[in-house]
């Protein structure tokens, strides 16, 4: 969980703590550089932090960027709130060691969405299909009174097992990794690797690698059997122009669709990977999953290029938290049961 990378601009050090996600620093006329394949070159290690909200704040109606204003009034009440704090979230117990040092949710740039979700056009996600589940997910040892298997990426329902924990807590799925990646609160780094007829994304967070086999066009990909299923789903890609387009099917029906809603037994992802500037790559994702959401939703979030390495993220070396959440449930009943 630490934070290894350093940002290519030597002026983003200054800003990395808080700041707002970059629309774009290319010009219209950008031309991406291209590997010996001439596709356009998406290599590299790239930032997705963001402190942008996922779904719109309903204040801003349909409208997609904040004002300079609403910028400049942001920024404001964060320094102020810095210059008055310690640092400490206001989280208790044994989580309040994670203090701002750790946190890297802030994107670059001096321009900000209002939301990451562009579609529907009031930024929010769709109402829940009827029979959608939703699962509550808790970090203390309460129960919620959800029934295994939990889909949650994080917290539980419950300390009887391990299998009432989420799946980041047992080393099975980042919170963070996807697909489709989204801003979280650490480890926000993906690496791109190219060849003429594969790319694969390595996640920072519980060290995944997706292999895409690239088609010549949409016409020509394959289908992976239905009775396969996936933890990260079945992804095969396409270029369209300079953008690299991966459509994900066969998920299992193991992890939410979104967040803490429904399953991704039926969703299709839909990802596109444009390099837009030197250190920018724009990446876009569509959900269409109508067993679980009532129409499709597509958000948009700026990965910014890193001057670093990814290392392995080895969940469970020297990873106690599972033993001792369990231990500690234990220690608690049998309090309860001498009292």
């Amino acid at each position: 969980m630490k934070k290894t990378n350093s940002l290519i601009l030597p002026c983003l050090a200054l800003v990395l703590t808080w700041s707002f996600s970059v629309i774009s620093f290319a010009a219209d006329d950008y031309v991406a550089p291209r590997t010996q394949w001439g596709q356009p070159d998406l290599q590299g290690v790239w930032n997705f932090s963001s402190n942008i909200p996922m779904q719109r704040p309903s204040r801003f109606g349909d409208r997609q960027f904040l004002t300079a204003d609403e910028i400049a009034e942001a920024q404001a009440r964060r320094a102020e709130a810095d210059a008055n704090s310690d640092g400490a979230l206001p989280i208790e117990g044994v989580d309040g060691s994670y203090n701002d040092f750790w946190i890297e949710n802030a994107g670059i740039g001096s321009n900000a969405r209002t939301s990451h979700i562009i579609y529907p056009a009031d930024g929010r996600l769709p109402e829940l299909a009827e029979g959608a589940i939703r699962q509550r997910g808790v970090y203390g040892g309460a129960t919620t009174g959800d029934s295994r298997p939990v889909r949650l990426s994080a917290g539980g329902i419950g300390t009887d097992g391990p299998e009432d924990r989420g799946l980041s807590e047992r080393c099975l799925v980042g919170f963070n990794a996807g697909p489709p990646f989204f801003p979280s609160l650490y480890n926000n780094n993906v690496q791109i690797f190219q060849s003429k007829n594969h790319a694969v994304f390595l996640t920072e967070m519980i060290h995944d690698a997706r292999i895409v086999q690239i088609f010549e066009s949409a016409a020509d990909q394959t289908a992976l059997d239905a009775d396969v299923r996936l933890w990260s789903g079945d992804s095969r890609g396409h270029w369209d122009g300079d953008t690299l387009v991966v459509v994900t099917r066969n998920f299992n029906d193991l992890t939410a669709s979104f967040g803490t809603a429904g399953t991704s037994e039926d969703k299709v992802l839909t990802e596109r990977f444009t390099r837009v500037g030197p250190y920018t790559v724009d990446y876009e994702f569509t959900i269409d999953d109508p067993s679980t959401f009532t129409d499709k939703f597509t958000a948009i979030v700026s990965m910014t290029k890193v001057a670093g390495q990814l290392y392995e993220y080895a969940c469970h070396e020297g990873n106690y938290g599972m033993v001792n959440i369990l231990r500690g449930a234990r220690v608690q009943e049998a309090l309860a049961d001498a009292q």
